[in-house]
């Protein structure tokens, strides 16, 4: 029996993981059953088992690669440049990373457990945000009256009310407005 290379291995991982993204996001964790998960991925229960220990392994892994993501673009771009991401990716909540976040703010909320597991997990995006807040501080690029982890915290909050208010279906006609307005309170004022 022909050896499977690491890279054909982390290929099918990532396979299962970009399957059952929209799978968690519509049907959140307790409704992607495994037959569910078995046919947004095409493939078997064994096959997906194999390479995560139980559907919570799985939620874990695709919600720490989400984060991982978001953290990447914040350390890029700013958090606020992932809000705009989700205003310009209207599918993002059924297939994007968007559903996984609110799936994450669920389980946190009614699962003690998942909620102590995930916390380190969740420092990532807490910790992309300050080192990109503190650089823009050193650039002059900042406001200096308010400390980096309140605006680091003002933006993690903005970015929380925006999810919510996408994933309850309002109206999104004037948020690009809103993010201008909210890019604008962490700026420094000339």
């Amino acid at each position: 029996m022909p050896r499977v290379s690491t890279d054909e291995l982390a290929a099918r991982r990532q396979r299962i993981l970009d399957g059952v993204r929209g799978c968690f996001a519509r049907h959140g964790y307790e409704g992607a059953t495994v037959r569910r998960l078995e046919q947004s991925t095409g493939l078997s229960r064994g096959a997906i088992f194999h390479h995560f220990r139980d559907k919570e392994a799985l939620f874990l892994a695709l919600a720490e690669q989400d984060t991982e993501r978001m953290a990447d673009l914040v350390a890029e771009q700013g958090l606020v440049q992932v809000m705009r991401e989700l205003l310009a990716s209207p599918e993002s909540i059924d297939v994007g990373w968007t559903g996984t976040f609110l799936e994450i703010a669920r389980r946190g909320r009614t699962d003690p457990g998942f909620r102590d597991r995930w916390r380190n997990h969740a420092e990532a995006l807490t910790a992309a945000t300050r080192a990109r807040l503190e650089r823009q501080a050193r650039a002059g690029a900042l406001r200096d009256d308010v400390p980096v982890p309140v605006l680091a915290r003002y933006l993690e909050l903005m970015l929380e009310g925006l999810v919510s208010h996408l994933a309850t279906g309002l109206p999104a006609d004037d948020l690009e407005g809103v993010l201008d307005l909210v890019e604008g309170a962490v700026r420094r004022r000339r």
